[in-house]
């Protein structure tokens, strides 16, 4: 097939080539030549070109070879298409900083699911075979409008108890609704599809389905939009999977390979389709979903997903300017982030001439996404840790009685145990509710501190709950950071979780800071604490805790301005330490607790400064995240001795 493929590689070049450098994008007839030159039955190469937006030969190869397992590979669906005008330029920015802060301050809603737009027809379908005609039936439209359209729109916002928006200007709408009207027709004629221009009022939506007392926040912040500023509004043509319009898309957020034939395999970037109808015969703690990169369906694990916006998996088509010469696109793919890089107007074309052309890598393997070590961290980061694996949980509630005799002398009873633990001036028993970690634990630890050292990430301060599982995973941390014995653990009682966990009449007796130290963990015994013990009361309410975490995280950051701070605590800590620092306010208890029991041990999250504005936002930690599974205890006598 290879020396097939380098026979007539001077003519497919000369066949690909012109097109896609003078124009600014890949005709579908030029790539499908090359496709089907290595052999690709033509139903799937142009489901391969229209599910990548005709990016190049490259992206139709890589796609095929991920989906070669898709039980709908062959299946004759079309896909669906929306016409939409989009803003650029100043407006653009408006626009995006009055979404990233609506998102900081309420939450988000269900306007933050596609990116600022006007709708102008509902979605259609459209068999492969035909979109690239669709596509020039656009580009033709266009070409005709030009001087003709409406410059500047004028809008006027508009709110009410769950909307707001940007209206377009009446006598405007009525210009765009006979431009949709326009492009309909030329649809009809040159791809032979329907297309239903939008009837209703034209505008943009800001937010909708939000919470009442969020409508102050979010009316100041859309008052705060120009609407007078400039902007080159955009023809923009988008499809979606039709089998999956009404499913739930979800980001994958671990690795995650299957242990049964019914999971599926995940990778981190990829999306999730989730439908609610799927549901019902999953067990607790996972659900039924297809992957966006291979079309396979299968059971996985819902603390390994993430919310995403629904567009996260479109694709665009093209994208038209109705000012100045034609500057059609057809570099599609996934959409977040494509306004980046049109501000002027136009989409950067994905390849440019100093690339590689697609036959010289077509025959590269496809690689998997991973995450670059390298990147720069921001200037300010809060890092926040869940401890490590702990004894009580791993031996059950009664492991002390597994591992101290009569007078209290600890001996180990599986490899699992570190050999020696801290002695308590209050005897073993306190050990109950202040469980140490695992050996598992303690490399767990290191290895987060390992990919920290090989990322080069700076942390300038360490501040731990005061539980012994938590310094102790800190202490690790910092081993394989190889920063032991150089950084002091600063142990902040205010770091503690929710003291309604914690059974009985009265809290943990924790080891001192001069305990912690003599038992050999890096502790600073000079810190004194934002929130001393004496300010811990039993049984404290859902909204005391919050407040505590979000007062001693304020306090700790103010401590260590203009330095990077790592928090090793608990589960809950992710959540409690970093949801108002975004500006977001807290949840209500059943969500949060349903939030904390999907972060496992050694969970890990990053939150940065947002320059001067005191608000931070989460970001992608610099590590990988870290996976482990179950491992009972085996008795080789009760497993092989068997009569």
């Amino acid at each position: 097939m290879e020396s097939g493929i380098m026979a007539t590689k001077e003519d497919l070049y000369t066949k690909v080539t012109p097109r896609r450098y003078r124009s600014g994008t890949v005709k579908h007839g030029s790539s499908l030549d090359v496709l089907l030159s290595m052999g690709f039955p033509k139903n799937r190469a142009l489901k391969a070109l229209v599910s990548t937006g005709g990016r190049n030969v490259q992206a139709a190869c890589d796609w095929l070879f991920s989906h070669v397992d898709d039980p709908f590979l062959d299946e004759p669906l079309p896909r669906e298409f929306v016409l939409y005008l989009r803003p650029s330029g100043p407006l653009l920015h408006q626009l995006s900083h009055f979404w990233q802060q609506s998102r900081l301050a309420c939450g988000k809603n269900k306007a933050h699911n596609i990116f600022p737009h006007i709708t102008l027809c509902q979605f259609f379908m459209c068999e492969d075979g035909k979109v690239e005609a669709l596509c020039e039936a656009l580009q033709a439209t266009v070409n005709r409008w030009r001087g003709r359209f409406p410059s500047p729109l004028r809008l006027e916002l508009y709110t009410s108890s769950n909307f707001i928006g940007l209206f377009v200007e009446e006598q405007v709408a009525e210009v765009l609704k006979v431009f949709a009207a326009d492009f309909a027709s030329e649809a009809a004629a040159k791809a032979d599809v329907h297309v239903e221009p939008h009837k209703k009022q034209l505008h943009v939506t800001l937010a909708y389905h939000f919470q009442a007392n969020h409508l102050p926040t979010l009316e100041k912040l859309a008052k705060g939009i120009d609407v007078s500023l400039g902007c080159d509004w955009l023809s923009v043509l988008y499809s979606r999977d039709i089998r999956f319009a009404n499913h739930e898309t979800l980001r994958v957020m671990y690795p995650y390979t299957p242990q049964n034939e019914d999971e599926l395999e995940l990778a981190p970037g990829d999306f999730v389709f989730m439908s609610p109808m799927e549901q019902n015969n999953t067990s607790e703690g996972w659900v039924y979903g297809t992957s966006h990169s291979t079309g396979l369906s299968g059971l996985l694990p819902e603390n390994y997903i993430s919310r995403a916006d629904e567009c996260d998996t479109w694709v665009l088509h093209g994208s038209y300017s109705f000012h100045g010469p034609t500057s059609p696109s057809a570099a599609g793919g996934a959409v977040g982030g494509i306004c980046d890089g049109q501000l002027d107007g136009r989409l950067l074309d994905e390849s440019s001439p100093g690339d590689p052309s697609p036959l010289s890598v077509i025959c590269h393997p496809v690689q998997g996404q991973r995450v670059n070590s390298q990147s720069l961290l921001p200037k300010r980061t809060l890092f926040v840790c869940r401890h490590g694996e702990r004894m009580d949980v791993v031996f059950g509630k009664h492991w002390l009685s597994q591992c101290f005799d009569a007078k209290g002398r600890y001996v180990r009873t599986n490899l699992n145990m570190p050999p020696s633990l801290p002695q308590r001036s209050g005897g073993y028993r306190d050990y109950d509710k202040d469980s140490p970690i695992t050996v598992f634990g303690s490399t767990q630890a290191r290895l987060v501190g390992e990919a920290l050292l090989e990322s080069n990430t700076m942390i300038d301060f360490v501040y731990s709950s005061p539980s012994l599982r938590c310094v102790q995973t800190a202490h690790n941390i910092l081993r394989g950071l190889q920063q032991d014995g150089k950084m002091k653990i600063r142990v902040e009682p205010g770091l503690f979780e929710w003291t309604k966990w914690v059974s009985g009449t009265s809290l943990p007796a924790w080891l001192s800071s001069a305990d912690l130290a003599a038992a050999n963990l890096s502790v600073d015994t000079t810190y004194r604490p934002h929130i001393p013990l004496n300010k811990l009361a039993v049984s404290e309410s859902y909204d005391t805790y919050i407040s505590r975490s979000f007062q001693v995280t304020r306090e700790i950051l103010a401590d260590c301005k203009g330095n990077n701070v790592l928090i090793v605590a608990h589960a809950s800590s992710l959540e409690a330490c970093t949801r108002q620092m975004q500006g977001l306010n807290p949840q209500n208890s059943k969500d949060f607790v349903q939030v904390v029991r999907k972060i496992p041990y050694l969970g890990f999250c990053a939150c940065e400064e947002q320059g001067e504005t005191g608000v931070w936002q989460l970001v992608d930690p610099p590590i990988l995240p870290l996976t482990h599974g179950p491992n009972h205890s085996f008795n080789w006598r009760e497993t092989l001795l068997q009569d």
